[in-house]
């Protein structure tokens, strides 16, 4: 098991998501900050390409298109699927700065059956 916002359970999900399918036109790079954790703020990116995940590290990329805020335990929550992120990004639980057009065109993914089972995949290997 991989713990949550450590780079071993970034690399798990880099891993976890290559079987998802393309979908062409669907790429951004995303800049996400996790606010008041145990272990204090974690910031990492994930790119995404064609709507396949291809980096997924801790830190801060540079030029992102979109940066999305959110606190520790709304971010469990979406993790452990207790929060749909579409609902966190609408209740304003999840900030978003940047393309906000990028970040809704990512979002549908989020209710894709691959995605789902991907997120049942990832859950069974992280502990919190």
């Amino acid at each position: 098991m991989s713990h949550y916002l450590t780079q071993e359970w970034l690399d798990d999900v880099r891993k976890l998501a290559k079987d998802q399918p393309k979908r062409p036109g669907i790429s951004a790079k995303l800049q996400v900050v996790v606010s008041g954790g145990p272990d204090g703020d974690v910031k990492w990116s994930w790119v995404v390409k064609d709507g396949k995940l291809t980096v997924s590290e801790l830190g801060i990329v540079d030029d992102a298109d979109v940066t999305l805020t959110l606190p520790y335990a709304d971010a469990v929550a979406v993790s452990q699927g207790e929060l749909d992120p579409n609902a966190a990004f609408m209740q304003g639980r999840m900030k978003v700065a940047g393309d906000v057009g990028k970040m809704l065109q990512l979002l549908p993914i989020t209710r894709a059956s691959e995605y789902q089972g991907f997120d049942q995949q990832l859950r069974a290997i992280t502990s919190y």
